[in-house]
């Protein structure tokens, strides 16, 4: 009776799995026609709708009745829409390279294994990618739940003219990997900064005499600890892609360690519903200049999620503020708050808006 049920539901599944695919490839036939009808229209170059998309896993999650996590169900449906977009037009981004850093996780997080995944060495060239056109999008760290914000990813914006066209948050957890051996023969290690920062009271308490060696990214310290005797600091993908064990996993000292990544690109994003808007300011050096500068955003109501400080270099002890705040520039209560912040500031700049990241 037993291998009668058995066999029962695994021929229910196989009917499922044949249901499934062909409506897969419906939906991929479907997006053709998308591709075909966007260029008779001449809106051919650039299918990648990010508020579009992000409206379609917001629909997933109210959708899901369980037993998948929402995350696991966005990630199955993530991976369709990117098989389909790459149909249409495929995508190339750029990310803070080698193979194996959280930021390449960030890209395949956000538009799925589809896409090239283009790696480079620095947050600069990244900027410059974009900016030449040599990808359509760049993706890069911009803060940290445990050690704060990335200033260099923040100070790129006083001067590209790339918009922020979406975000990641990425649960970041750092593995030590080495190629051979256990902790006690540990050296060595190579990692980011900000990784050493975030796993600074594991690595006091276990390996205090090890030399702690900083390198540009994670990818990169893995990558040389495949071809010595060190160790690194880095995700699963670093250790699957550089052929390395896992000695000690979970490192973090914050067990939610999450980084947020923002997606750069040169296209205005529409209204999704759920956005954020980010801006870059200056005030007068005078007393109260910041204050009058920030008080229409609570007189409209308006919820400012985050300001950083960072120099200006215009002059000495100048500062431009980097504001996150609820909403999109096209909303009419943010439109009127943002019209005022162009006459208050000395400096004004909109760095976009876009959707709110989805899981």
């Amino acid at each position: 009776m037993s291998d009668d049920k058995l066999l029962n539901a695994r021929q229910r599944i196989d009917t499922l799995d044949e249901q499934i695919q062909s409506l897969i490839s419906e939906r991929a036939l479907i997006a053709q026609d998308v591709a075909r009808i966007k260029a008779d229209m001449g809106d051919g170059a650039d299918c990648y709708r990010p508020s579009r998309e992000a409206e379609v896993l917001r629909r997933v999650i109210e959708r899901n009745k369980g037993p998948l996590t929402d995350q696991s169900i966005v990630r199955v449906m993530r991976e369709i829409m990117s098989a389909c977009l790459s149909l249409e037009s495929p995508l190339e981004v750029a990310y803070l390279g080698p193979e194996g850093t959280y930021t390449q996780a960030a890209v395949y997080k956000h538009f799925g294994n589809a896409v090239k995944a283009r790696p480079l060495a620095a947050i600069n060239e990244i900027f410059r990618d974009v900016e030449a056109g040599n990808a359509d999008y760049g993706v890069v760290p911009v803060e940290n739940s445990t050690e704060g914000v990335v200033n260099y990813t923040l100070d790129m914006f006083a001067t590209s003219s790339l918009l922020i066209c979406g975000e990641v948050s990425l649960p970041v957890h750092h593995h030590l990997l080495k190629k051979a051996g256990d902790l006690g023969e540990v050296k060595e290690i190579y990692a980011h900064s900000q990784s050493f920062a975030q796993c600074r009271q594991w690595l006091d308490r276990k390996l205090p005499k090890a030399e702690r060696i900083t390198v540009a990214s994670n990818g990169e310290g893995a990558r040389m600890a495949a071809e010595s005797d060190g160790a690194a600091i880095a995700g699963k993908p670093a250790a699957e892609r550089y052929g390395l064990n896992i000695i000690a996993a979970n490192i973090e000292d914050e067990p939610d360690n999450t980084t947020r990544f923002l997606v750069i690109g040169r296209q205005i994003v529409p209204p999704s519903g759920h956005d954020m808007t980010s801006i870059l300011l200056s005030s007068y050096n005078r007393p109260g200049a910041l204050y009058a500068l920030l008080r229409p955003f609570s007189d409209a109501g308006v919820n400012l999620t985050r300001i950083e400080s960072r120099p200006s270099r215009r002059a000495q002890w100048d500062y431009n503020y980097f504001v996150d705040i609820e909403g999109h520039s096209q909303d009419p209560v943010i439109r009127d708050v943002l019209d005022g912040m162009k006459d208050a500031a000395v400096f004004y700049k909109f760095l976009g808006s876009y959707p709110k990241a989805v899981v």
